[in-house]
């Protein structure tokens, strides 16, 4: 074992050096802490970025949009770019592009610009999102995996539970654009950081990159995800969704033929062969639709029905995140010593029981109890994610760590993405449906728009629950885990 000179880029050496370990942890913990802050703090921001750049509410919203279609739609090419060229490189492009969209963010003269740069933002969160978990696993032997890939979820609670409060307190200091701002000097020391302590990972040489694959999954999900973000607003039966709907389909299916026949696919339809890869991003998938009911709906719920201020609907939220920070880690560690099937499905298990008690919610559940009952969303979600996450990054040899990383992050987002379509398109469909019937019964006014929220609000929930009940079911009969050979 050796030391890691961190004066220069440490390119070769035993990746599970103790002390290369923990300095590629915090390296990738600075990315993974960026993304997702930035996220959150953006929201914050969006009526004041309205007006003061004088933009209506539809067009505003594309600054989230649009930041959330570029990740989604690339994270599978970062994924197999980083087993071509190495996980360093293209972390570091990441880490310089996200950097430089962020100052163009801030210094965005209109609406339009503002959009743009922030699918350049886009671009290099996806690149850091997509390879992160790759050169943890590559850094950590598997045995210590769980408690790593466990840290790096804390560090995603930590930026999710902070966001709101940072992108407050700097809106209301500075200005909508200082939430730009701020990532400066963060990505400029995280890249320097970045170039100076990751080492290469070995790459399998004369490998050519999939275009006809990379372009026809772009074009899929991007037609899928702009369906299910605008479906609710347009008409699910109108001719622009059905028609981004089927292209979806087409695209996906021609994605599909083509990565079977070509030599080197950009993503190896081998490794869902696995039983154990497979399943463990199924469960990953609705563990994320089920969790979107939760963070969608509930600041709904917090604002217009129990008319909490959006600082104090904040604290209520707060738990949720928190628990995660705590638990995420602590369930990694027990991963490495007792395997992850069991901690995963107990995870989503939680979930479920939990969103069929939120679903129970009323016009006047006692706040206290709700944050009761988002911590223990909390601990579901820590409970699941992190054991989850090392088994699939540990079904797929080192060669392959790239993909499994890519398409771990793609099933976060296109599960966040469904999951909020699906509980907005519920609530929405059933709201007139309970109006009416309590009209019926003689309720009206304020109480019958809070008592019909509260109907629609259980339905959603109560889907939710039967999500989190079958990724219990998927969790389950993935098997038993069959170290990978990494040398393969």
């Amino acid at each position: 074992m050796h030391a890691v000179d961190i004066k220069k880029p440490a390119e070769s050496g035993a990746p599970d050096t103790d002390r290369y370990k923990w300095l590629a942890l915090a390296t990738v913990g600075i990315g993974t802490f960026m993304a997702p802050l930035d996220g959150s703090v953006v929201n914050i921001a969006l009526p004041h970025i309205a007006s003061s750049l004088r933009a209506t509410l539809p067009t505003v919203e594309w600054v989230v949009m649009m930041y959330l279609l570029v990740i989604s739609t690339l994270l599978l090419t970062y994924g197999r770019l980083g087993d071509m060229i190495g996980h360093k490189p293209v972390y570091l492009a990441g880490f310089v592009i996200f950097t430089a969209g962020s100052l163009l963010c801030g210094f965005s003269p209109a609406i339009g610009y503002l959009i743009a740069f922030r699918a350049v933002q886009a671009i290099g969160a996806g690149m850091m999102m997509a390879i992160g978990p790759a050169i943890v696993t590559s850094a950590f032997p598997a045995h210590e995996r769980g408690k790593a890939l466990g840290m790096n979820a804390m560090v995603v609670a930590t930026a999710l539970a902070l966001g709101p409060t940072i992108g407050g307190l700097l809106v209301s200091t500075f200005g909508w654009r200082s939430i730009f701002f701020i990532n400066l000097p963060i990505g400029v020391f995280g890249t320097i950081w970045a170039w100076r302590v990751l080492r290469m990972n070995p790459t399998v040489p004369g490998q050519s990159f999939d275009v006809p694959g990379a372009i026809t999954i772009f074009v899929a999900l991007t037609a899928l995800l702009l369906a299910l973000s605008k479906g609710q607003d347009l008409g699910w039966s109108s001719l622009p969704i059905v028609s981004l709907l089927a292209a979806a389909v087409v695209f996906g299916a021609l994605f599909l033929l083509n990565e079977r026949r070509v030599a080197q696919p950009m993503m190896d339809l081998s490794l869902f062969e696995n039983r154990l890869f497979s399943a463990a991003n199924l469960s990953a998938l609705l563990n994320f639709m089920a969790q979107s009911a939760v963070t969608f709906l509930m600041p709904f719920y917090l604002e217009n029905v129990r008319h909490l201020e959006a600082a104090h609907a904040g604290l209520v939220l707060s738990p949720m995140p928190l628990v995660v920070l705590v638990a995420a880690p602590f369930s990694g560690s027990l991963s490495d010593k007792i395997g992850s099937r069991l901690l995963s499905s107990t995870g989503m298990a939680v979930i479920a029981l939990d969103l069929g008690l939120l679903s129970r919610l009323g016009v006047a559940t006692p706040l206290l109890l709700i944050g009761a009952l988002l911590a223990i969303a909390g601990l579901g979600a820590g409970l699941f994610q992190s054991p989850n996450n090392s088994a699939i990054m540990g079904s797929v040899p080192k060669h392959r760590l790239g993909i499994a990383s890519g398409m771990l992050a793609s099933m976060r987002n296109i599960g966040m993405v469904v999951g909020v379509a699906l509980s907005g398109a519920i609530l929405t469909n059933r709201l007139p449906v309970h109006a009416s019937r309590l009209s019926a019964q003689g309720l009206a006014g304020d109480l019958l728009q809070k008592q019909a929220f509260v109907l629609s609000f259980h339905d959603s929930f109560v889907v939710a629950a039967v999500l989190a009940a079958i990724g219990v079911l998927t969790s389950l009969i993935r098997g038993k885990h069959v170290p990978v050979q990494r040398g393969e």
